[in-house]
């Protein structure tokens, strides 16, 4: 089966549009950064550097330190499919990103997107 196009994509290039977003609805890349990292496991500067090598969803991924623990409580829909239905693990944490900055967008605060 053929991968999906989004794996290839870079992270660095889908970035800023996370930061957009979350900006347009008076939110801010510190706060993005933090999702990012808090799903991750990346610090802000390994985050950095992974921006900055302009890697691709599956390399961004796949060099992520530890995924949090808690994605398991991450439920709802993004894109018309409900994350935690998703089976390809990949597509799964990128939908689980989009998801958080979707509740980000939203007004949803901080430590309940972080599932604290």
């Amino acid at each position: 089966m053929p991968q999906h196009r989004i794996f290839g994509t870079k992270f660095s290039s889908v970035y800023p549009m996370y930061v957009q977003k979350a900006e347009r609805k008076g939110r801010t890349k510190d706060e993005v950064d933090e999702i990012i990292c808090w799903l991750t496991g990346y610090s802000d500067t390994e985050l950095r550097c992974q921006i900055e090598r302009e890697c691709d969803f599956e390399t961004f991924f796949g060099q992520a330190p530890q995924i949090n623990p808690n994605t398991a409580l991450i439920k709802g829909v993004v894109c018309g499919v409900r994350v935690e239905e998703i089976e390809d693990p990949l597509m799964q944490k990128i939908r689980y990103l989009d998801k958080l900055i979707d509740e980000l967008a939203k007004g949803k605060k901080l430590g309940k997107i972080l599932r604290q």
